[in-house]
Parts: C-alpha cells; sequence; structure tokens
C-alpha cells in the first residue's frame, strides 16, 4: 500500500516554514540593540558614511512611483554621503550656533541653514488618523497555497505564488501617544503588492463592527472618543458616552461583548487573530461567484492578556505590542498567520443558514461554515523608518484586484468612499499612492496628473483617452489582458428609503451565542469587563440601560454585572434564543507554539551561575528569548564564562515576561530602598531576607496566571512570596534544566487557568 499523500495545504505551509528558517537572520540573541553596530564611548571623529540598518530591517521595495522596479538598493534612496549637508546639498561647517553679530547676537536674517533647519522641523508632522493613529507594523511575505483557485482568479492565491506585503496594526481610539495595551479592538490590515495591483485586505482582531450602515460611523466614534470638552478618557471606552451611544444603538451588542472579553486585549499582536468583517464576493477564472469572510489564524493561538496585567503594562511599558512585534522579528521567530476564508453559496437573498451575510454585526460560526486555508503569512523585516512606512502607509477596502469584488454591505460601501477621502486629507493631496510604502508593484498608466507631491515624471502631450498624439496609448485592457471588472450583479430596481433589512433587527442571538460559547473563566473575565467600565460611567441611567441590554444576552451576566454596580438586575424584554455554542469562539484549551516566548530568570550577583548559563542556552535553543534579571546591570562573573544581565530589580516589571524562573532567592540590593525605588518594602524585604522586587514579580506572575519555576535557593523566594510549590502552574526541580522543562510544558497552554476560580 502506498504511503498517505500529505495535505497539500499542510505541505505549502511546511515548505514556507522551511524557507523562513533559511533567511531567518543571525541577529542579536537578545533583540532591542538600537544600532546594528556597538557604539563607541567617545564621540566618532573619522568621517564615515551612513550605517547599514540592522539585519532586521529593510524599506519598501525599490519601485517608481509609477510602478517600476528600479532595482536601486535601498540604501541608495535613504541618506547618503559622509558629511552633513543642507536640503539642496551644501555642507554647512557648523549647526550648533546660529548666525549672529557678534557672539552675543542679534541673530541675523540672513541665516538661511537656521531658517531651512526650523522651518522643516515646524513642519515635520502631518495629521495623525483620525482611528487607528496608533500602530505597529512589518515587511514579510504571503504564499498561496492553490487551494482557493476553485473560487478565486487572483492571482496572488496560486500556489507557490509568493507576494510581497507590508502589514500594520493598530488601536482604534486612541492618539498616536496612547498606550498599546488599552482595552480596544485591533486594526490587522494588509497590503498585498501583487502582481495585478495592489490589494488591501482592512480587517480587525474583532469579526464584527458596533453598526450595520457606515452613515453612522461618525456617531460611534464620536461616541468612543475623549469626551469633547476635558479630552478624557484617553483610548478607553469606560466613560460615559460610549455606553451611551451603544446602550441606545444595541445593533453595537455583539461587538461591544467581543471588546469586554479577553479579545480586548491580546497578549501579543502576534497572538491575534484576523478577519475581513464584511463579506466579499470571489470570481473564479470561469465568472462563477462564491460569497466568502476572510479569516487570518495565527500560528502561536489566539491569546490574551489579563486586565491588570494591562494596566500595569499600560504604565510600565505603553509600547508593549510593538516592542514585542518588532523583538520577535528580530530575534528571528517571525510572526505567521494562515489566511481562510469561509465560503457560501452566491444566492439572491444573500443568506447562509438564516445569517444576513450583508449584516456586519453577525458571524457565522465555523462549525456551520469551516475556516479553509488559502495561503500564508510570514512577517520577516522590521521597518527602516517608522514614519516613511508605519505612519504613511495607506489603506483603502476598494484596493482589489481580478477576481475580488465586493457586496452591498452598507458598512463596506461606506467604507469604499471614506478610506480614499481620508488619505487626500492626512498625506497632503491625490498622489498618497507615489509614497515608497503605497507604490504598486506593477506599472502604472493611469492619466492622473499634477497635484500636490507629485513625484513622477510624466511623459507625452495627451493625458486623455482616446487619443492620437500619444499613438492612442493608454488602451483599455480586457478580459484576458487582465482587466478588473466588476461581478456584473444584478440590481435590482426598487424604491429610495433609508432603512434597513428586516434581517438586520436582531441584536440579541449572536451576542448570546458569543456568552454561551465561553469557558467560565472568560465569562468571569466579561463580567469583570462590564462591571469595571460601567463603574466608570457617571450617569446611573446609562449604567441601568446598560443592565436592560446584558438581560437581553443573559440573565446570569446582568445579575453579575449589576451586583457589582449595585443595582437591581431588570427582566429581559426579549425572549431568549438558545442557540448551539461555537466552541471556535474560545480562546481556551489548546496548546501552542513557543516561538518569541520572553523567559526572566532571576540570579544573584554572587552565587553559581552554572544553572543560569544552561537555561538560558536552552531558551535559546527553543526559540524564546531569555532575559537575565539580577540586582544591577552589567556582567555577571565577569573573570569566568560572562553572563550578561538584561533587566535589574528596579527596571523589570512580571508584565514583560510569559515565565519567571528563579535561580536564587536574592538578597536587598544596594539600590533596595524606598527613596531610590518606591518598589522596595522594607518590612517585607526584613522578615523574608529577599529583595521585596523580585517577590513582587512573582506575585504578579503567579496572579496573572504565569508559569513560575525555581531551582536550588530560587525555592526558598517562592516559599517567601506565598507561593505554594504544589500550585498550578508552579514547578520546582533540582536542576535548572528540569524546571525549564517543566516550565515549558506548562507555557504551550499560555497561562495556569487553573488558578482562576470562576464563581460556583
Amino acid at each position: 500500500m502506498s504511503a498517505k499523500k500529505k495535505n497539500p495545504v499542510a505541505a505549502a505551509a511546511d515548505k514556507v516554514a522551511e524557507k523562513v528558517q533559511d533567511i531567518a537572520h543571525p541577529g542579536n540573541e537578545i533583540p532591542g540593540a538600537p544600532s546594528p553596530v556597538p557604539p563607541p564611548v567617545d564621540e566618532p571623529t573619522e568621517p564615515a558614511g551612513p550605517l547599514p540598518p540592522k539585519p532586521d530591517q529593510r524599506g519598501p521595495d525599490t519601485y517608481s512611483p509609477t510602478g517600476q522596479k528600479t532595482g536601486v538598493p535601498q540604501a541608495e534612496v535613504a541618506q547618503g554621503g559622509e558629511f552633513l549637508t543642507t536640503a539642496q546639498g551644501a555642507r554647512p561647517y557648523d549647526t550648533d550656533h546660529s548666525l549672529k553679530a557678534g557672539p552675543r547676537g542679534p541673530v541675523l536674517l540672513q541665516d538661511h541653514h537656521l531658517r531651512e533647519k526650523i522651518t522643516h522641523f515646524d513642519h515635520e508632522r502631518i495629521p495623525e488618523r483620525v482611528v487607528h493613529a496608533r500602530g505597529a507594523a512589518a515587511h514579510g511575505t504571503f504564499q498561496g497555497y492553490g487551494t482557493a483557485g476553485k473560487i478565486s482568479k487572483a492571482a496572488f492565491l496560486g500556489k507557490d505564488v509568493e507576494t510581497p506585503v507590508f502589514v500594520r496594526f493598530s488601536t482604534v481610539l486612541g492618539s498616536r501617544g496612547s498606550a498599546d495595551t488599552v482595552r480596544d479592538t485591533r486594526g490587522f490590515a494588509t497590503k498585498f503588492y501583487t502582481s495585478e495591483g495592489v490589494f488591501d485586505l482592512v480587517g480587525n482582531n474583532i469579526p464584527v463592527f458596533f453598526i450595520q450602515d457606515a452613515i453612522k460611523f461618525p456617531d460611534v466614534i464620536h461616541a468612543g472618543k475623549p469626551h469633547p470638552d476635558r479630552e478624557i478618557p484617553q483610548a478607553q471606552s469606560a466613560h460615559d458616552t460610549f455606553w451611551d451611544f451603544v446602550t441606545l444603538h444595541t445593533e453595537a451588542t455583539h461587538h461591544t461583548l467581543w471588546n469586554m472579553s479577553d479579545r480586548g486585549i491580546p497578549r501579543s499582536y502576534r497572538m491575534m487573530e484576523g478577519f475581513g468583517v464584511h463579506t466579499f464576493r470571489l470570481q473564479n477564472a470561469k465568472g462563477a461567484t462564491t460569497l466568502v469572510k476572510f479569516h487570518w489564524k495565527p500560528k502561536l493561538g489566539v491569546h490574551s492578556l489579563v486586565w491588570e496585567e494591562a494596566q500595569i503594562a499600560a504604565g510600565v511599558d505603553p509600547d508593549f505590542h510593538r516592542r514585542d512585534l518588532a523583538d520577535a522579528i528580530e530575534a528571528g521567530a517571525f510572526p505567521q498567520w494562515e489566511l481562510g476564508v469561509q465560503t457560501f453559496p452566491d444566492t439572491e437573498d444573500q443568506m447562509f443558514e438564516g445569517i444576513d451575510l450583508l449584516d456586519p454585526t453577525k458571524i457565522v460560526p465555523e462549525e456551520l461554515a469551516p475556516v479553509q486555508p488559502v495561503g500564508l503569512l510570514t512577517l520577516n523585516a522590521n521597518p527602516s523608518n517608522y514614519f516613511a512606512e508605519t505612519e504613511q502607509v495607506a489603506f483603502h477596502v476598494g484596493h482589489l484586484v481580478p477576481g475580488i469584488d465586493v457586496t452591498n454591505d452598507p458598512l463596506l460601501q461606506g467604507r469604499l468612499f471614506s478610506y480614499l477621502d481620508t488619505q487626500i486629507s492626512r498625506l497632503g493631496g491625490p498622489n498618497f499612492g507615489q509614497l515608497p510604502i503605497n507604490r504598486t508593484h506593477t506599472p502604472v498608466n493611469d492619466m492622473l496628473r499634477d497635484g500636490m507631491h507629485q513625484t513622477a515624471v510624466h511623459q507625452g502631450v495627451a493625458p486623455y483617452r482616446p487619443n492620437s498624439l500619444d499613438g492612442g496609448c493608454p488602451f483599455l485592457a480586457g478580459a484576458d489582458n487582465g482587466a478588473y471588472i466588476e461581478v456584473p450583479e444584478e440590481v435590482h430596481a426598487s424604491r429610495k428609503v433609508r432603512e434597513a433589512a428586516a434581517s438586520f433587527d436582531d441584536h440579541f442571538t449572536q451576542p448570546r451565542l458569543f456568552w454561551l460559547s465561553m469557558t467560565p473563566t472568560e465569562r468571569e473575565h466579561i463580567v469583570a469587563s462590564y462591571t469595571f467600565e460601567l463603574s466608570k460611567c457617571w450617569e446611573t441611567a446609562i449604567k441601568e440601560r446598560a443592565l436592560k441590554v446584558l438581560a437581553n444576552i443573559d440573565a446570569e451576566l446582568c445579575a453579575q454585572v449589576a451586583a457589582g454596580l449595585g443595582l437591581p438586575a431588570p427582566a429581559p424584554t426579549v425572549p431568549l434564543t438558545d442557540p448551539q455554542p461555537s466552541p471556535a469562539l474560545s480562546q481556551l484549551g489548546g496548546t501552542w507554539p513557543l516561538d518569541g516566548r520572553i523567559i526572566g530568570i532571576i540570579t544573584e550577583a554572587d552565587q553559581d551561575l552554572t544553572g543560569v548559563r544552561s537555561v538560558r542556552q536552552a531558551v535559546l535553543d527553543a526559540g524564546m528569548v531569555p532575559l537575565v534579571i539580577a540586582p544591577t546591570g552589567g556582567v555577571l562573573d565577569a573573570e569566568g564564562e560572562p553572563v550578561t544581565v538584561q533587566r535589574t530589580f528596579a527596571n523589570a516589571r512580571s508584565t514583560e515576561f510569559d515565565a519567571l524562573l528563579l535561580a536564587g532567592a536574592p538578597a536587598v540590593g544596594a539600590d533596595g530602598y524606598g527613596a531610590r525605588d518606591a518598589k522596595v518594602d522594607d518590612d517585607v524585604a526584613m522578615v523574608a531576607g529577599v529583595d521585596s522586587r523580585v517577590l513582587l514579580m512573582v506575585v504578579e506572575a503567579y496572579r496573572h496566571g504565569k508559569a513560575v519555576g525555581a531551582w536550588g535557593d530560587g525555592v526558598e523566594a517562592l516559599a517567601a512570596a506565598g507561593v505554594a510549590l504544589d500550585a498550578p502552574g508552579v514547578v520546582s526541580a533540582e536542576t535548572a534544566d528540569a524546571a525549564l522543562e517543566q516550565l515549558t510544558e506548562l507555557l504551550g497552554r499560555h497561562r495556569a487557568w487553573d488558578r482562576f476560580t470562576p464563581a460556583v
């Protein structure tokens, strides 16, 4: 009997994974170095040209403003030369002093270098995005599995076709200066530089949206943003205007429930699911159409922070998510997602199992329509310049390629207008597509001319058609020349109305489906989220209205939140349905790869470092990142085999680590007193004999359900922290390697969920 043939999707995924390993850069063992080479202590004095980017960085591929590959090395479109120049290339001999009439002035008006330098600085900022202002991004590749050929003729989905991509993750509500770990929806926007033009898949980490019609988008964003009188609170929904809107507009209930779940505080962009939100229409080479919903499935699984962890991280490391993404790529732990589609027959009513596919507040459970993988996304390079790439990248749901078309989803229809309009305002004119990060990788001959920031130098005299003066060019393509042709969907004549279909009216069945699909632990987190958020509202009427909404989802959910608010639980106003739960909606229960997980190794300055060295190397070999934590920075055992310290008791906090390993029970460090570090508790340290900052890290990690382990004297530190050795997710061993082995097994489940005891 012949061997069973391997699944083509799995085979293609393995092939891409092997390729990623081949191109993984050696980089630094510990990511985060700001420069590709260590700097000298003294200021350099010998002229030298710009340093290259770090191995993990690259800029946009070099294409002309009209989409033609130039072959120019990326270094040649960055700054060049050994000497400082003005914007026009002249070399000033001094840039620290204005040109003055004598050493004490006044400054002379003729100082052109001062004027140019200050004027450019005064105009460095551009309008930030109204939504999704705070983002992080990376370059990568997408490889098609070839499994989508039956439903789409899009070339980039073909078997083994590799397409460059640029992916931007973001929060929705906060400004550019807000924190990463706030409770919020996250953007997941992917720009595919395909052979047929740019395709933008502009989605979120939540598969439904607050509203059903784009005309209400200004309303929901105005409600979610800080109050206009005080400009607070920043980057969060725990305030009156948000809850006023979503409780009056109950179509927002489903999205709000997802946001109040653990999905609202992802552990990492690498561990975040993505959704296209809308239903799209795909067309194959024969003209047949299929309706689909797009999904991004992370290879590392879908994981979240716990609420206190998110709050602490927002203060001690507001860049938590963008740092995690960049560090993982630098460490060679390239994030990966499979792109999948749920498929539905393109019927006249555009319904599936009673679900209106044009309603963006509804999902189709994966048990009814499984997600079918069609390709693999790998992020393998960090941007070389945040502004030029992450800030200036411009997405648009109307950037489509042959084989992919839109539907009549009223939210999607409005987005087709809004994105183009906002980019013109934010990026200074209609030529934003010519910015290097936005340039298509296919030739452009668009007859669009002039405008602000026009960087192409067009030729010819006839930017119109038909023409004869330019030889008739450009010509119109047909289907056999790769033309983008909208699916000729029949449009039924009807009267003009400002209404929605009756199938849009059910606002509570799917939120109840989501609630019933959660595990007891996840439900507890949802109760806590609603209680926290609503407790921040000033108006009692808004809290009472929110409880009426919750009563229409589940009586126990409503009762628990009402108890936390000190208010009576109302009765439901609609009959509660009994949908079949969808296990695919829960984040708990699986085991996942550990790529890029961060292990904190706590040690003392004067202990035997044999175990620390062994564990550190084993963590690296497993594709994870070890960070050694000691009383002070520098190098331990400088005379022997040195161990570099990455974190100190003063600057480390539990939120940075996925797990902690204690090699010792460090006594109070030299800086361990209140005036130097307020985290120090002298009374605790005196009784326990262990630096109280170490105990704080251990207690926080334990409280947040993280794996904690120790060997040798480290066991004493666990005891001093009040952590029982037989508690769930706590390991101890005689040797470092044995402790790490047990810890690694626990990490695959993300957290020790047994520590989170749900209400009886």
